[in-house]
């Protein structure tokens, strides 16, 4: 018997996405590179095809628009992976992933996508209102395209029940203010997105744990996740920040994190949905995100090196009524 999907993952700003691998960038004359991989990306999709590596099931609701949006469709058809598009009227984009041999370096190439139109971003609205009816969890994850308002994303929430859909957020800039007041279960938190809301930048976890206590703060939000690069991520609720450090790894050539972010939004939100508390989710989230900077390009990680690397994660709790400098100074080690 198929199992019934779960989860409902939102793409409105999504990508072609063209892996190459060259030697050595040089800066005069061609880059003579080998294609490593072509397929449908964007933050939605990257959350699907984690969930369903895990053996989850979820569907990719997305925008697809004119040549590149039929391509889009067919990659993701050849994939296997469930989704469903939202027609619109100027091609979808394309991105690019140029990973160096001799540095290890990847650079991930990613144009602003297609604007769009008042008419198409009300259908996107109803057709992710909609559809997330049928589902216990929703991911509104990745860009937005040009045109979307500010508070396209908190009117979503809005419209959504708290009682039947769990929303995990994982917005950027002005869609993510907008949330902050807004019903949610969870907000995922990068570096960049965590210093412009906290003013100074995401070094070590007690930064992290003042950034998710701002967020939480705001009294709608019932669990924040900050991540410190290679340190790991902190995972905070009503009563604990959970300081999670990330497995260490061995260089590897070629090794990205176009993907990490998506990574541990997709193995968090799978966790949840097959019955984990928040905090087992969100352990297994740093793993997965660990397993997928080991990978190539846009490639995402291997069940079976989640499921190592998950034994290598540590956690150090520290209650909410503990200030920032009083944890930091009974574990420094951890900073």
């Amino acid at each position: 018997m198929p199992v019934l999907p779960t989860i409902l993952t939102v793409t409105l700003n999504p990508t072609v996405d063209i892996s190459l691998e060259v030697d050595r960038l040089i800066g005069e004359g061609k880059n003579r590179a080998r294609v490593r991989s072509v397929q449908g990306g964007g933050g939605g999709i990257n959350v699907a095809r984690c969930v369903r590596t895990l053996g989850g099931s979820a569907v990719a609701l997305h925008t697809c628009g004119l040549e590149v949006g039929r391509r889009l469709d067919r990659l993701l058809d050849e994939e296997g992976l469930a989704h469903r598009g939202i027609e619109i009227g100027s091609d979808t984009r394309e991105a690019v992933v140029v990973a160096e041999a001799h540095s290890g370096h990847s650079y991930h190439i990613v144009p602003p996508g297609a604007e769009l139109t008042i008419p198409e971003w009300q259908r996107c609205a109803e057709a992710i209102v909609t559809a997330a009816q049928r589902f216990p969890y929703l991911v509104l994850t990745g860009s937005v395209p040009p045109g979307l308002p500010d508070d396209f994303c908190a009117e979503i929430l809005r419209r959504i029940d708290p009682a039947e859909t769990r929303t995990v957020l994982d917005i950027a800039g002005a869609q993510l203010r907008a949330v902050l007041e807004k019903t949610a279960f969870a907000i995922r938190l990068d570096r960049r997105e965590a210093a412009g809301l906290l003013g100074r930048p995401i070094e070590r976890f007690a930064d992290a744990q003042d950034a998710n206590e701002l967020v939480l703060g705001k009294g709608s939000v019932a669990n924040a996740i900050t991540t410190v690069g290679a340190l790991g991520a902190v995972c905070s609720n009503s009563i604990s920040h959970h300081r999670l450090s990330a497995p260490r790894l061995p260089h590897l050539p070629c090794s990205s994190d176009a993907c990490a972010g998506d990574s541990l939004v997709g193995a968090f939100t799978y966790q949840l949905a097959a019955g984990a508390d928040c905090l087992h989710a969100c352990e297994y989230g740093v793993a997965a995100a660990a397993a997928t900077v080991m990978r190539p390009g846009t490639d995402i990680f291997e069940r079976s090196t989640v499921e190592t690397l998950l034994c290598e994660v540590r956690t150090h709790t520290v209650d909410r009524t503990v200030t920032p400098a009083a944890a930091s100074a009974d574990s420094f080690q951890q900073n």
